[in-house]
């Protein structure tokens, strides 16, 4: 990034102002009269690599290893055990609710420290040969490292196995930690080339030792293959999908009532969602009829892992935010999403959003990614005061007309509470109670079956004892007769 760093903190009132103001002036993404050109129905495959083995090497290691690893890549272990996008505005869009992974939230949910605006990833316009930055990383030879790079399509990969064997035999603790952080990224935060690691991957991971943040090329990349699989009706979803899914736990009230420990110094969010988010077993139908029908109550606007703080909201001169991934960017619109801050939602600056997304790619790929990266040496933030989430009158004013690209709405005569959708999966200890219930119950009815039992064999008796005693008496009778 370029030096003269300027970062303008706005306060909630005038951000407001100037949002509503730009809105009705520059107008929406989508007007009147336009024909969706988008497939009614979205099948996203969530196929993604097998992540044990890395888990078991993570289980092998001690205690040092395992702090070297936190104390320079943060909590990406935890994500170990972890179609209603619209890519018009950049968000999921589920009735009337819009709802969207932040800067903010990312940040906090691997609990990276601040995020810093002059150390987002951008792509250098001279990047280093693949072999040379996995000479760098691993300290492996030159033709170790060619003889193990792959051409997979329009992209060169190198082989999980190579590296996990480099995981296993490496001599350098240090590099150990840095192999298995690498393949933590190219298998599960960006797992393009199933079963390899993507040379991209190890464009980003190189500059993290320069305390380069991943935040934004992390979500990028989710944004645009979310996109993307929208506009196919089909897909593969080349993003962290543990990451996004822990996101979703914690606005659907997925998690077990906890209490967050925000302040402690060694607070993880994602442990803790890990430790507590409860399993569900919900058919297609019932969590597609649960989502395009969600109410706002059943959404828990502000994580309860998010700490109230500085939003980012606007770079240079776009007004929202674009995000360099690594292989293309993106922009989004955080003021569309201000509930999940605390703060009350009022009209949030879209136009351009739509026409935000590029592809490193071509004559010109590098011109651009130069004009976003340089857009972050001037950015602003917005400071509010954490309420109930609320709307102005002005924002369902304009959320009623608002038009969206081809997302099922709200059909009232479906509209049930999430309970009744959602079928929760017990848990063994809840198993074993329910198996006692059921063996108590039967033991129960089979008691009571013998008492009733009893009582008609003790009926049966006294029936025939007196059916005796009848038949002595006229034998008495007839003797004295």
């Amino acid at each position: 990034m370029e030096n003269g760093l300027l970062n303008r903190v706005e306060g909630n009132t005038d951000v407001h102002r100037w949002s509503e103001q730009t809105q009705l002036e520059k107008g929406d993404i989508i007007t009147m009269g336009y024909v969706s050109e988008l497939p009614d129905y979205t099948r996203i495959s969530v196929t993604h690599n097998n992540l044990q083995e890395l888990k078991e090497i993570w289980d092998q290691w001690g205690n040092e290893t395992k702090q070297l690893f936190y104390d320079n890549y943060e909590d990406l272990p935890y994500l170990l055990d972890i179609q209603f996008w619209n890519p018009a505005y950049t968000c999921f869009t589920f009735g009337e609710v819009d709802l969207v992974p932040t800067v903010e939230e990312y940040t906090a949910l691997l609990h990276y420290p601040r995020f810093q605006s002059d150390r987002i990833y951008s792509r250098a316009a001279c990047v280093p040969t693949f072999w040379k930055k996995l000479m760098a990383i691993t300290e492996m030879s030159e033709q170790w490292i060619t003889a193990r790079i792959k051409e997979k399509g329009e992209c060169k990969c190198i082989l999980w196995d190579a590296l996990k064997d480099l995981i296993l035999t490496h001599p350098d603790e240090t590099k150990k930690v840095d192999i298995f952080a690498l393949s933590l990224y190219g298998l599960m935060v960006f797992p393009r080339a199933l079963g390899y690691l993507d040379e991209a991957t190890t464009d980003l991971f190189h500059r993290l030792s320069k305390r380069v943040t991943s935040i934004p090329a992390i979500l990028a990349e989710t944004f645009r293959s979310l996109g993307a699989c929208k506009r196919a009706g089909a897909g593969r979803f080349i993003g962290c999908a543990q990451l996004l899914l822990a996101w979703f736990y914690s606005h659907f009230r997925l998690i077990d009532r906890i209490v967050c420990r925000v302040f402690f110094e060694n607070y993880s969010p994602v442990k803790d969602i890990v430790a507590s988010s409860r399993k569900v077993d919900v058919p297609e139908e019932n969590l597609i009829a649960l989502l395009r029908n969600l109410q706002l109550e059943d959404v828990e606007w502000r994580a309860p892992w998010m700490v109230p703080g500085e939003i980012l909201y606007q770079c240079g001169s776009f007004d929202w935010v674009p995000l360099l991934g690594i292989w293309g960017a993106i922009g989004y619109a955080p003021l569309l999403v201000l509930r999940q801050y605390g703060l009350r939602q009022f009209v949030p600056v879209t136009q351009g959003l739509a026409q935000s997304e590029f592809v490193y790619r071509g004559a010109d790929y590098k011109k651009k990614v130069s004009e976003v990266s340089s857009t972050w040496n001037k950015t602003y933030q917005l400071k509010g005061v954490a309420i109930n989430p609320a709307t102005t009158p002005e924002y369902v004013e304009w959320r009623s007309r608002r038009i969206n690209d081809n997302v099922p709405m709200t059909k009232m005569e479906e509209v049930r509470p999430m309970e009744e959708y959602l079928q929760v999966m017990p848990s063994e200890l809840d198993i074993m109670k329910q198996e006692f219930k059921r063996k108590n119950l039967e033991l129960e009815k089979k008691i009571e079956k013998l008492e009733e039992e009893k009582m008609y064999l003790s009926l049966d008796v006294d029936l025939q004892k007196k059916e005796v005693e009848k038949g002595r008496k006229e034998k008495r009778k007839v003797e004295e007769d």
